[in-house]
């Protein structure tokens, strides 16, 4: 029987609209999800709104990035500094890091897979689900924002393209690491010097451990952003149809014919 609130009375679900956000499960590129894990541990799984899983994740791969010194020996290798790239990595953290890693783009691909089948059965099911969520400290509901807009505002900071669409999951913890990334780069500090005109002190301040982790976190926001921006636009057109078709529509309707069908 179909309900309009999501009551887990039915065995499958589209989407869930809650005070925390709008989480909708639809067709993905298993390739594309696990692409982002590889350039990012946790990503792959944050876009398939498996917070918990992706958070941990991504914790590891700062700490252990870090300890091991993987991007400072990426920077070597793009000077062309071999030697100096033996020497910095520490293999004691370094290879428990290769399992973990592994597994990360392993786990996205396999879940996305499993994912897009659940979303086949859900569809054919077409139960309820609801649209509208008002709570004490917030309101969230379907409606159409402009998926260009949510990914400008993550180019600005990374995450308030998710604040935008209201992902307040996925929103306070990116934009507190970009700000930790931010900070201990000193990227900011750089920008300043640049215009002022300092190209050396802009240089020499930078923090390239740190640095090579924000084209990873603006790119994963920007796409995170624009894309769940165009989804949630396909669910609220897709459960506004629904409605008016059923509420409105005569059940005698013939779509092919344009008229009722007589007796």
């Amino acid at each position: 029987m179909n309900n309009y609130t999501n009551n887990n009375t039915a065995r499958r679900y589209v989407a869930h609209v809650s005070i925390l956000g709008t989480t909708q499960i639809h067709l993905r590129s298993p390739h594309t999800i696990a692409w982002w894990s590889a350039a990012f541990p946790g990503f792959g799984h944050m876009l398939l709104s498996k917070y918990l899983r992706g958070f941990v994740l991504f914790i590891w791969e700062v700490v252990v990035n870090l300890q091991a010194n993987v991007n400072l020996a990426i920077m070597y290798s793009f000077q062309g500094e071999i030697d100096k790239v033996i020497s910095v990595l520490d293999t004691r953290w370094l290879l428990p890091c290769l399992p973990v890693y592994l597994f990360g783009i392993w786990d996205s691909h396999r879940t996305t897979v499993d994912l897009n089948k659940v979303y086949i059965l859900a569809e054919h099911e077409e139960h309820r689900f609801n649209s509208f969520s008002l709570g004490a400290m917030e309101i969230n509901y379907l409606d159409k924002r402009n998926p260009v807009l949510a990914a400008v505002w993550s180019l600005f900071v990374p995450g308030l393209g998710q604040l935008y669409i209201h992902r307040i999951v996925m929103a306070p913890f990116i934009v507190v690491w970009a700000m930790i990334f931010f900070y201990f780069s000193h990227v900011l500090e750089a920008v300043s010097l640049l215009f002022l005109g300092d190209i050396n002190q802009a240089t020499s301040v930078l923090n390239g451990e740190w640095l090579l982790f924000l084209p990873s976190l603006y790119g994963s926001s920007i796409f995170d952003a624009y894309m769940n921006t165009a989804e949630n636009n396909k669910l609220f057109e897709k459960e506004q149809r629904r409605f008016l078709k059923d509420t409105y529509q005569n059940p005698d309707f013939n779509l092919l014919k344009g008229q009722k069908v007589s007796d």
